[in-house]
Parts: structure tokens; C-alpha cells; sequence
């Protein structure tokens, strides 16, 4: 005879609603957490309005997206390398560094090729091309030399910006008059009126987006970072992941760096200053856990923004000194530190 079918008990249907109410509790959570820096951005947004008329005109705004593309292209790498459970203090001082190189190289070989354009090219190519070298230097002083993210970027920050100081001999770098002129259209040329920066900007982080969402790659980053063991197990080339990662970094870094030359023509030991601050702090107010794991890009560019509209709001008030943005962003990423506590 078949056996005799077993009716649920009070404690079964108590402890399945106990695992439901779990499952459910962290779905909110994430969506809490998701919906975190787009309440925060629009309430930030109509607290700049109420303060100030011309926060809210289309010349602010296309002003406030112009400055945030800098940050929030090199954010859409960070984020990468965060999610991975890395970190790269560094980037700032690789920006000064790949600006000065640029410089060095377009203001040589313009006159040397008869072509300023041609060299305005090459040297757009090659900010992007150092960006990648130095990002396989990080992945491969972590995955291969094992030291940790922390010290390798915190060593090659004083070396990027030492050897900038070096090259420009404690001053500037600066871009001869006609090949800065061929080149401030990067800057400041506008396309169905929005300028190149925030195109650019757009495409980053679309394509971020789709690698991070939609490919192997993207599914390894997040893998690693919630248990790298556990990714090692599954067979997952953790080592060569990471070195992508950074070289991912790396040219974002590059691409950012291309577009901030034309702004001011030139590079000094003060260029790229805390942008390393900004870039970390516009990933973690976006939503993107600290121990790694998890994250995205949409999330981050929405920092990215947050963040620029916070120091827009300073410029354009008299509620605190501007000198104190960075102090801004620091308590912005204590707070937000504060409130991911357990988060996993």
C-alpha cells in the first residue's frame, strides 16, 4: 500500500512563513537600497531649485552633467573594481599623470608630423593606451605579486603624481596655442546641444552597464567579490578577471583624462587632486556594496550626479564655505558606510 500522506503541521506552515517573510524582507531591502540615490537626487534637486532660481535653468544643467562626466566615467570603472571587492586609490594621480604624457607627446610630435590633428589623435589614443598599462601594472602587482589593492594603489599614487611633478619640473605642462585650440572642440563642442563630455559620459556607462548585466565577464566581477574562493572552486580565472577589472579602470581613466586636457590646456602636480575621493564615493552613494558583490552602473552614474549637484548647490549658496566639498563627500561616504553595515 502507498504510504499514507503527511499533513502539514502548524510548525511547518509557521516555519514556511518565516522563510517567506526572509525571502521577501531582503527583496525590499535591495529595493530600498536601489531607490536610495534617486530619492536622494530629487530631493537635492528641489532643494537647489527652492535656494537658488538658476540651479534649475538648462545652462546649469548642462553645466552640472559637463563636470560630473569626468568623475562619473572614471566611477563606471571604479565601480567594476569595487564590486570585484578591490579598490584603486590612485586614479587621480594616473589622470595627472596620463594629462602630462599627452601634452609632452602632442606638443612633440605635432610639428614633427606636419599634422597638429594628426597628433591630437595619436595622443588621444595613447591616454587611453598608458590608462590600460597601468591598470595591467595594478592587476598584476595584486593577482601575481599578492599584495593587496590598498597598498599597490596607495604606493602608485605618490609614484604617478612624483613623476608628473618630475616631468614638468614643479610647475606646469601646457599645450602649445594652435594644437590647444585643435583640441578644445573635445570639450566644448556640443551635439544636438549637448556637449561631447556628457555623450561620452552616456556611452560609458551604457556599455558598462551591458558588460556588468549581460556578459560572463560581468557575472565573474560579482562572483569574486561575494566569495572568491567559492569563484575559484567554480572555476572562474580569478586571477585574470582581476587584471581586467583594473585595466578596465585604467582606460576609463584614460577616456576621462582625454576629454579633461582640452578643458584647461595643461597639467600640474594639482590636477586630478581627490578625484580618486570623488570616484569611490560617487560608486558607494550609488548603491554598491563595500565588501563587493554587489552593485551597478546605473546606480553609480546616479552619484556620480548627486555628488555634483551637491557641489553646485555650495557654488551657487552661501550655506557653507565651497573649500569644504571635499569634507561633503567624505561624510557622505562615512554615512553611507554607516548605513551598508552587514549588508552583503
Amino acid at each position: 500500500m502507498p504510504p499514507e500522506p503527511q499533513q502539514a503541521t502548524p510548525e511547518a506552515g509557521t516555519a514556511a512563513g518565516a522563510a517567506h517573510r526572509s525571502e521577501s524582507k531582503p527583496r525590499w531591502t535591495e529595493r530600498l537600497h536601489g531607490l536610495g540615490p534617486v530619492i536622494g537626487l530629487v530631493l537635492l534637486c528641489i532643494a537647489g531649485t527652492s535656494l537658488n532660481s538658476d540651479f534649475a535653468t538648462v545652462d546649469n544643467a548642462m553645466n552640472v552633467l559637463t563636470r560630473t562626466a569626468f568623475i562619473g566615467i572614471i566611477a563606471v570603472g571604479m565601480c567594476f573594481v569595487i564590486i570585484s571587492g578591490g579598490i584603486d586609490l590612485s586614479v587621480g594621480s594616473m589622470a595627472a599623470l596620463i594629462a602630462g604624457c599627452v601634452i609632452m607627446f602632442i606638443n612633440a610630435m605635432g610639428p614633427m608630423f606636419g599634422s597638429p590633428l594628426l597628433a591630437v589623435m595619436l595622443g588621444a589614443l595613447l591616454a587611453v593606451v598608458l590608462g590600460a598599462v597601468f591598470g595591467l601594472a595594478h592587476g598584476l602587482l595584486i593577482t601575481k605579486g599578492r599584495i593587496e589593492p590598498f597598498i599597490v594603489t596607495l604606493g602608485t599614487l605618490g609614484i604617478f603624481r612624483a613623476y608628473l611633478t618630475y616631468f614638468a619640473d614643479g610647475g606646469a605642462l601646457t599645450l602649445d596655442n594652435e594644437l590647444s585650440d585643435l583640441y578644445a572642440p573635445v570639450y566644448y563642442a556640443s551635439l544636438l546641444g549637448i556637449p561631447v563630455p556628457v555623450w561620452v559620459f552616456l556611452i560609458v556607462a551604457i556599455i558598462g552597464g551591458v558588460i556588468l548585466n549581460r556578459t560572463a565577464y560581468g557575472r565573474y566581477v560579482q562572483a569574486i567579490g561575494s566569495n572568491e574562493q567559492v569563484a575559484r572552486y567554480a572555476a572562474v580565472g580569478v586571477d585574470g578577471v582581476k587584471i581586467l577589472t583594473y585595466m578596465l579602470l585604467g582606460v576609463c581613466v584614460g577616456i576621462a583624462t582625454l576629454l579633461y586636457v582640452p578643458r584647461l590646456g595643461s597639467a600640474s602636480p594639482t590636477t586630478g587632486l581627490l578625484w580618486e575621493l570623488e570616484a569611490i564615493a560617487a560608486v558607494i552613494v550609488g548603491g554598491t556594496a563595500l565588501k563587493g558583490g554587489a552593485g551597478s552602473i546605473t546606480g553609480t552614474v546616479i552619484g556620480a550626479i548627486l555628488l555634483s549637484v551637491i557641489s553646485n548647490i555650495l557654488n551657487l549658496t552661501s550655506i557653507i564655505s565651497v573649500y569644504l566639498n571635499a569634507a561633503v563627500q567624505g561624510i557622505v561616504i562615512i554615512v553611507v558606510a554607516f548605513l551598508q553595515r552587514g549588508r552583503r
